[in-house]
């Protein structure tokens, strides 16, 4: 199962809507920064096929300026 983390930048003066459109986002965790507006946000699908829904999905967020992936690996079931 493809395990992934990015960091999230919103626009300007969207941090709130951007951590609460993450929020509803199945297979999402999110982990708001205390200090800047920037999330770290951990994905955990069960497919490759499933990932790229995710992706998509996040990416469609208006709110989102930026993502960045840090880390992806896979998990052996």
């Amino acid at each position: 199962m493809p395990v992934k983390s990015y960091l999230a930048r919103p626009h300007n003066g969207r941090f709130s809507e951007l951590l609460h459109e993450l929020s509803l986002i199945e297979g999402c965790d999110v982990i708001p920064s205390t200090n800047q507006e920037v999330a770290v946000l951990v994905t955990d699908t069960q497919t490759e096929l499933e990932d790229n829904k995710l992706l998509s999905q996040i990416n469609s967020i208006g709110s989102l300026k930026m993502l960045s992936m840090v880390s992806g690996f896979e998990v052996d079931s």
